[in-house]
């Protein structure tokens, strides 16, 4: 899949990834970048550099991700590829409110599923469509310092596998973002420190990554190589557990106070 000439879609453009996702789909010569986000402000910022349309969205509702499609189709005709990126950073364990549980439920879910509802009737019809979903290394690994954040990250995952075996064959191609640590506002809020990182990226580096998995078409896209190997690790649960629990132990991330 080639950007040039198609019409995408960005949700959490006002900065981080979403942003330099929707710039770098602007280099590449989209059709028409439609960005979304709850932050008006920056995301007509970012409209304004890119030549796009700032459709203000709050991805947690369904009639918001209905009317941003309706809003692409009107300026831009039908939606080539949608990027589901908006996300949130809730901490806690299984003790952490039934807000946080239930917004991290809406935002990292739910949003995609919404997006999914809109759009592939009519991928379907047309045989082609993007649907590309962030969710996060945490939804391959674990997130030791938020349960909401690493079980629904999880459930994105399994959503994005799930639509790749219904639709990957019928022309919608489906990928799933799975980062590591992202030079990022969520990832400064979180306070992540480097002994519980393997290595900081840029959002531009990210960009490169997606655009470099959306022409090959992969379905898991990793922006750390060595998150791979976590996840073969990982086959021998027993094993991993022990060793996160001690990785828990050096670093202090997650610990209960």
């Amino acid at each position: 899949m080639k950007v040039k000439d198609k019409v995408c879609v960005v949700t959490g453009a006002a900065g981080g990834i979403g942003e330099a996702i929707a710039r770098r789909y602007a280099r590449e010569g989209a059709k028409g970048v439609v960005v979304a986000d709850r932050d008006a402000a920056r995301l007509d910022k970012v409209a304004r550099d890119i030549e796009g349309v700032a459709v203000a969205c709050d991805v947690a509702k369904e009639a918001d991700i209905r009317h941003l499609v309706a809003e692409a189709e009107r300026h831009f005709g039908p939606v080539d590829i949608f990027f589901s990126n908006a996300g949130i950073g809730r901490g806690g364990h299984e003790d952490a409110i039934d807000k946080d549980w239930a917004d991290s439920w809406a935002i990292h879910v739910m949003a995609h599923v919404y997006a999914a509802r809109a759009l592939v009737p009519g991928m379907l019809a047309r045989k082609s469509g993007y649907l590309l979903n962030t969710a996060s290394a945490a939804g391959l690994l674990a997130s030791m310092g938020s349960a909401p954040y690493g079980v629904t990250k999880h459930a994105a995952v399994a959503l994005a596998e799930h639509l790749a075996i219904q639709y990957g064959d019928k022309g919608i191609r489906v990928s799933v973002l799975c980062p590591q640590a992202v030079d990022t506002d969520m990832l400064r809020m979180a306070g992540a420190t480097a002994a519980s990182v393997d290595g900081v990226l840029n959002t531009d580096a990210v960009a490169q990554t997606v655009i470099d998995a959306m022409d090959a078409e992969t379905f898991l896209i990793l922006t750390h190589p060595q998150v791979k190997e976590y996840m073969a690790r990982k086959l021998d649960r027993d094993r991993w557990l022990r060793g996160m629990q001690r990785l828990r132990d050096r670093t202090g991330e997650g610990q209960r106070k």
